[in-house]
């Protein structure tokens, strides 16, 4: 199988999970996210504990894109600590940024990476950061917030 084609089936089924598509109990930041461009828009929910991203969950509707991103986005930040995940945003945005082209940086991405060709595709990057934008307010203390960018 091509890359393109593993990274597209990895976009197209993580669009229609549902394991990380949830509301989140004692939830210590909850935000929303939207595109006004597309209509995406995501509710991010979060439980902190200990500096330890304990829980995540979204719900939402959009473009497979902003879907997938969101999911991917959450199995790689869970039980990993708030340092960890800022390190992580920052990775992806270079990424989508076409600035992290190195292989090795990529790597902590895991199947997020999935996402690098739409740094290709301008109209489609807000699709796949909307839900990290969203996280990265979260994490630095906002609690609830509607975003729009």
């Amino acid at each position: 199988m091509e890359l393109d084609a593993l990274y597209n089936q990895i976009i197209v089924e993580n669009s229609r999970a549902l394991q990380n598509r949830h509301k989140v109990e004692d939830a210590t930041a909850v935000l929303e996210g939207v595109n006004p461009s597309c209509g995406d828009d995501i509710t991010l929910e979060l439980r902190v504990k200990d500096g330890i991203i304990e829980d995540a969950g979204f719900m939402g509707n959009g473009c497979a894109i902003s879907q997938a991103s969101a999911s991917l986005m959450i199995d790689l930040i869970l039980g990993r600590t708030v340092d960890e995940a800022k390190k992580l945003l920052h990775t992806f945005f270079g990424m989508i940024k076409g600035d992290v082209t190195d292989e090795g940086q990529l790597e902590a991405l895991e199947e997020a990476v999935a996402l690098q060709g739409i740094s290709h595709l301008p109209a489609r990057v807000k699709c796949a950061v909307l839900a990290w934008h969203t996280l990265e307010e979260a994490l630095d203390g906002k609690k609830t917030k509607t975003e729009t960018l």
